[in-house]
């Protein structure tokens, strides 16, 4: 008798802590006078492509929140190392299948296009041999070059497939003519890229990466996605299909939302 494999799924999980060193209790802080998780969740629900969608926290707070609006809500351990290893959990407690397809969408991103979702999980399918997915987008000015809280990515080409080589915090590639320059010449390099927090998996490889130690360098940068690197898997990568408006990392940016009109915030590539 012929084996008959299930079609693979794509889950979007919408990872969502409260506890957050700059700005706690983040995804319950009002927009326009409704919870930050609300609005990324009903993003995702926009986001036709894929077959579900669920939030994986690990506050009860956050859980009634989302369960009251009608959301699926998963429940999770508060001592995952990393937001990957929350959705291994989320992965594991769904019993998605091995070919299935992960989409992580970040819960402190509530403008995120949902374009962008599904070209990344686009991107994964495309490439058989990668185990995990990502964009970026490029750096046009020196300042966010340098910010280590930008992460940047430099990526190589393979039989038409672009992957990510590594991501840091510091200003990579390193232009040698850029850094002997007068401070008023500097500009980034033409090939400079700010790494977008966007992830497809499959969730194969989720059920690996909770096996791995956290490596040195994942540790050093405080980057999850080093570890897939570090331990020889390949990560696909490509330029975003349209701007990612910044997401909220501080009060600075959660005011600049609330200050953005209704219709701007609902619609904010029109608007840049």
């Amino acid at each position: 008798m012929l084996s008959v494999t299930t079609p693979a799924k794509t889950h979007i999980v919408i990872p969502a802590r409260f506890k957050s060193t700059r700005l706690p209790g983040k995804p319950l802080l009002q927009i326009h006078g409704k919870p930050m998780i609300l609005w990324v969740a009903e993003k995702a629900q926009t986001a036709h492509f894929a077959d579900d969608m669920c939030i994986a926290t690990d506050d009860a707070d956050i859980a009634k929140v989302c369960t009251d609006a009608g959301f699926d809500v998963v429940m999770t351990s508060p001592d995952h190392a990393s937001g990957t290893d929350r959705l291994a959990e989320v992965a594991a407690i769904k019993g998605w299948a091995d070919h299935d397809i992960v989409v992580n969408m970040q819960g402190d991103e509530p403008l995120v296009p949902p374009l962008l979702l599904e070209q990344v999980k686009a991107l994964l399918v495309a490439d058989n041999d990668s185990v995990m997915a990502t964009l970026c987008e490029p750096i046009d000015d020196y300042e966010t070059f340098m910010r280590p809280s930008v992460v940047k990515v430099v990526s190589q080409q393979s039989n038409d497939l672009q992957r990510a080589l590594y991501f840091s915090r510091a200003p990579i590639p390193c232009d040698r003519d850029v850094v002997l320059a007068e401070d008023n010449q500097r500009q980034p390099p033409k090939n400079a890229y700010r790494h977008l927090g966007l992830y497809a998996y499959r969730v194969r490889l989720l059920q690996q990466f909770v096996h791995w130690p956290q490596t040195p360098l994942e540790m050093l940068e405080s980057l999850e996605q080093l570890r897939v690197l570090e331990n020889g898997g390949h990560i696909a990568i490509a330029a975003a299909a349209c701007h990612l408006p910044a997401g909220v990392d501080t009060q600075e940016d959660l005011d600049r939302l609330n200050d953005m009109s209704l219709a701007d915030f609902l619609n904010p590539i029109g608007s840049l």
